[in-house]
C-alpha cells in the first residue's frame, strides 16, 4: 500500500506545481492588464494648441501671456523653450493645455477680509509650450 502512496506522489506532485504554476501567471498577466487600463482611464487628455501673438510678461514669476489673433489671452510656461528670450515679438507657440487643480483654482479665490482687485482681463487657458516660432521682432498694435 505504501508503495503505491510513494508511485502517485510521484506524478502528482509535478502536476500540481504545473497547474499551480500556470494558474499564478493568468492571475499576474490579468492583474498587469487592469492597472495599465486603469493608468489610460487617469491620464488626462491633453488638447495640443497653436497660438500667435506677441508675447509678454505674465502675472507670475516665470510666466507669459499671449494674446492671439483672436483675442484670448494665453497664459504661457515651459521648461523647454527660453520664452524670455522672445519678450515682445510676435511669435506662434505650440503646446498642451493644463488646467490649474481645484486646489490651485481655490487658492486664487477672495479670501475673507480681503480687498477685492480691480477685475482684470482673464486668462482664456494655460499652455505648456513645447516649441516657438518668431514670427518678427516686433510686435503689432
Amino acid at each position: 500500500m505504501s508503495h503505491k502512496i510513494v508511485r502517485i506522489s510521484y506524478w502528482l506532485i509535478p502536476i500540481l506545481f504545473v497547474g499551480l504554476c500556470s494558474l499564478a501567471l493568468v492571475a499576474q498577466e490579468s492583474a498587469t492588464q487592469e492597472r495599465q487600463e486603469k493608468k489610460a482611464e487617469q491620464k488626462p487628455a491633453r488638447h495640443m494648441e497653436t497660438v500667435t501673438g506677441c508675447l509678454q510678461k505674465g502675472d507670475e514669476p516665470g510666466e507669459f501671456s499671449i494674446v492671439g489673433e483672436d483675442g484670448k489671452t494665453w497664459g504661457l510656461r515651459s521648461t523647454s523653450v527660453k520664452l524670455d528670450t522672445h519678450l515682445g515679438h510676435t511669435v506662434t507657440v505650440a503646446g498642451s493645455r493644463t488646467h490649474e487643480s481645484k486646489a490651485q483654482e481655490k487658492a486664487g479665490e477672495k479670501k475673507e477680509g480681503q480687498v477685492e482687485k480691480a477685475p482684470s482681463k482673464g486668462e482664456y487657458a494655460d499652455l505648456s509650450v513645447t516649441s516657438l516660432k518668431m514670427v518678427s521682432e516686433g510686435c503689432n498694435k
